[in-house]
C-alpha cells in the first residue's frame, strides 16, 4: 500500500452521482489541478467512456501502460484523453491509472454523448 493519499472526486451525470477517488501520483495530481471542469463522455469500444481534456496530462513517472478493471479512470497518454471503463479490458500500452470509481459504476451505463461534471471533493 505504501503511503499514497487518495484525493476524492465527485461524478455528476445527470441525476447520477458517483464518487471516485484519484490516485496520488503526477498524473492524478495533475487530472485534481484542472477540476472543476464539465466534460462530454462518449461510448468507445462497448468498453469506457472517453473524453478529451483541455490539455495533456503529466506522464512523469508513470507506468509503460495497464490492463484496466471495470470502474477504472484511466488517461490515455496518446490520445490525451480520459477513459473510465465499465469492462475490464486487456493491457494497453499508454494507459496510465488515474484512479478508481467507488460506487454507483451503474451511473455509467446510460447511452449516448453525457454530460458530466467534475469535481474535487
Amino acid at each position: 500500500m505504501g503511503d499514497k493519499v487518495n484525493m476524492k472526486i465527485r461524478l455528476t451525470l445527470g441525476e447520477q452521482v458517483i464518487f471516485a477517488s484519484l490516485e496520488d501520483t503526477p498524473s492524478g495530481r495533475d487530472f485534481l489541478s484542472l477540476l472543476p471542469m464539465t466534460l462530454m463522455l462518449e461510448d468507445y469500444n462497448a468498453t469506457e467512456k472517453i473524453c478529451d481534456l483541455p490539455r495533456h496530462l503529466s506522464s512523469d513517472k508513470a507506468p509503460k501502460g495497464y490492463a484496466p478493471s471495470a470502474g477504472d479512470i484511466a488517461y490515455y497518454a496518446p490520445w490525451g484523453n480520459i477513459a473510465i471503463f465499465y469492462r475490464n479490458f486487456e493491457y494497453s500500452s499508454g494507459l496510465i491509472k488515474l484512479g478508481q470509481i467507488e460506487d454507483n459504476l451503474e451511473g455509467l451505463a446510460l447511452t449516448g454523448r453525457l454530460k458530466m461534471q467534475v469535481e474535487a471533493l
